[in-house]
C-alpha cells in the first residue's frame, strides 16, 4: 500500500503544484478506521455542486466503488482498485473512453481519488502465494476514507441550505399571494388609496428577481415583498378605522352636548393626569348608553431591521463598533444622529410619542440618509410627526424609495 507520499502521473499527463498540494493535504487515516463506502458516496452525491462534479463523474465513482470488494473502506484491506478502462466504461453505463478519462481527472482534481500509476501506466496488482495483494497500481480510494467526516459535514450543510432555500421560496410564494389578493380586494371594493402605485411596486419587486435566483435573491425579494404587504395592510387598516370613526360620529351626533369630543387630550392623553381626568369624565357619563367610546391611536407598525439597514446603511456608522445588530442599537444610534443633525430633544420626543420609539429611530435613519437634501432636519421631523398624528404618514414608501435609490447607485458603481 503506497500512501502518505506524492506520486506523479504516467505518460503525458502533466504534474501540477495543485496536485502536489492536494496529495500532501490528504493525511493517512488512523489505523482501524472504517466507513461504509456507499454512505461516503451518498455524501459526495449530496455535495456534488460544492465539489465541482458532474453527474458523469458520480457514475464513474460509483463504478470504481463496485470494484472494491468490501462493504467498508478499510486501510487494512487495501484501498487501491485497478479496473481497466473497458471494465469501468461498462459499469459506468457505457460512457465513452474520452468522457471516462475526463471524469477520472475531475475526481482526482476534486481530491476524492489518487492515481497510483505503475512504471508502464497499466493497472494491475502483485499478489503473494496466498493470493493476497501486496502491491497494487490503479486508483487509490484513501481520500474518501480520510475525508469521510468532512464530506458528511459538507453534505449536511448542502441539505440545510437546500431546506432554507425551499422555505424562503415558500414564504415568498405566500407573501406574493397575500399582496396580490389584498390589492385586488382593495380595488374591487373601492378602498381609497393609490393602488396603481402599489401595483406598480409589486410588479417592480418581482421584476428584480432573477430567472434563476439563489437563496440570497429570494430572501431579499421576500423582505421587500413583506414590507409592501405591511404597507398595504397599514393602508387598509387606516381605511377601516376611518370608516368606523365616521360611522360612530354619525351615530353619536346627538350626544355632542354631553361629551367633549373635540378635546385632543381626551382622545390621546399624553400624561397620567390627563388620563385620570378622562377616567373621571367617563365615570360621570358611564350610565349614558350611547356615550362614544374613547380610544387611543395605535402607533405605526415596526419594520424589519434588515430592511431598514438596507434602505439606510449610513446609520450603521453611528452604532457601537460601527454596526447595528438589534433594534435597541438602532435606537441608540438614532439618538446620536439626532444630536449630530441638530434635532432638538423635544422634537424627537414628540416623534417618539406619535410614531413609537422604534419608528422614530427609523425616521431619523431616513433623514440621515437624505440629509444632503434636507435644510432643517428638526423641522422635517416635526412635519413627519404632525402627519403621523393625522394618520397621513407611513414609513413604508420612504424606505422603499431609499432602497431603490441605493440599489441604483450600487448598479452604477459596479
Amino acid at each position: 500500500m503506497q500512501t502518505g507520499h506524492v506520486t506523479t502521473p504516467f505518460g503525458r499527463r502533466p504534474m501540477s503544484l495543485a496536485l502536489v498540494k492536494g496529495q500532501m493535504a490528504i493525511a493517512d487515516p488512523d489505523p482501524g478506521v472504517r466507513i461504509e463506502k456507499w454512505k461516503v458516496f451518498r455524501d459526495v452525491c449530496e455535495a456534488r455542486e460544492r465539489l465541482g462534479l458532474q453527474d458523469r463523474a458520480l457514475a464513474v465513482l460509483d463504478a470504481l466503488l463496485t470494484f472494491y470488494p468490501h462493504g467498508e473502506l478499510d486501510t487494512s484491506c487495501g484501498l487501491v482498485v485497478f479496473p481497466s478502462n473497458a471494465q469501468l466504461s461498462v459499469r459506468a453505463h457505457g460512457i465513452t473512453e474520452t468522457t471516462l478519462r475526463r471524469q477520472l481527472a475531475a475526481l482526482v482534481d476534486a481530491g476524492l481519488i489518487l492515481r497510483r500509476d505503475s512504471p508502464n501506466g497499466k493497472r494491475y496488482a502483485h499478489r503473494n502465494r496466498a493470493g493476497e495483494i501486496e502491491q497494487a497500481y490503479g486508483f487509490d480510494l484513501t481520500p474518501l476514507l480520510a475525508r469521510a467526516t468532512e464530506l458528511a459535514l459538507l453534505a449536511q450543510d448542502v441539505a440545510a441550505e437546500r431546506t432554507r432555500f425551499r422555505r424562503a421560496r415558500e414564504a415568498l410564494t405566500i407573501c406574493r399571494r397575500d399582496v396580490r389578493k389584498l390589492i385586488s380586494a382593495a380595488v374591487e371594493e373601492g378602498a381609497t388609496g393609490n393602488w396603481d402605485q402599489v401595483e406598480s411596486e409589486y410588479v417592480s419587486i418581482l421584476a428584480r428577481l432573477p430567472r434563476q435566483p439563489n437563496r440570497s435573491h429570494v430572501e431579499t425579494t421576500l423582505d421587500e415583498m413583506e414590507l409592501l404587504r405591511e404597507e398595504v395592510l397599514n393602508m387598509l387598516e387606516m381605511q377601516l378605522k376611518a370608516n368606523e370613526m365616521h360611522g360612530n360620529a354619525v351615530q353619536d351626533d346627538r350626544h355632542l352636548q354631553n361629551s367633549n369630543t373635540e378635546s385632543i387630550n381626551e382622545l390621546e392623553p399624553s400624561s397620567g393626569k390627563e388620563q385620570g381626568e378622562n377616567l373621571a369624565d367617563n365615570s360621570l357619563t358611564r350610565d349614558e348608553p350611547n356615550e362614544p367610546q374613547k380610544t387611543k391611536r395605535e402607533p405605526i407598525k415596526a419594520f424589519p431591521l434588515g430592511m431598514v439597514l438596507r434602505a439606510c446603511p449610513q446609520i450603521t456608522d453611528y452604532g457601537v463598533g460601527g454596526r447595528i445588530e438589534h433594534r435597541r442599537e438602532l435606537m441608540k444610534a438614532a439618538v446620536v444622529v439626532r444630536s449630530m443633525l441638530g434635532v432638538s430633544p423635544s422634537a424627537y420626543e414628540e416623534a417618539c410619542n406619535a410614531m413609537g420609539p422604534e419608528n422614530a429611530a427609523v425616521a431619523m435613519a431616513c433623514i440621515l440618509e437624505r440629509s444632503n437634501f434636507i435644510t432643517s432636519a428638526g423641522g422635517y421631523l416635526r412635519d413627519l410627526t404632525r402627519r403621523s398624528e393625522r394618520g397621513e404618514f407611513s414609513l413604508g414608501p420612504m424606505l422603499m424609495a431609499l432602497m431603490k435609490t441605493n440599489e441604483q447607485g450600487n448598479r452604477r458603481t459596479a
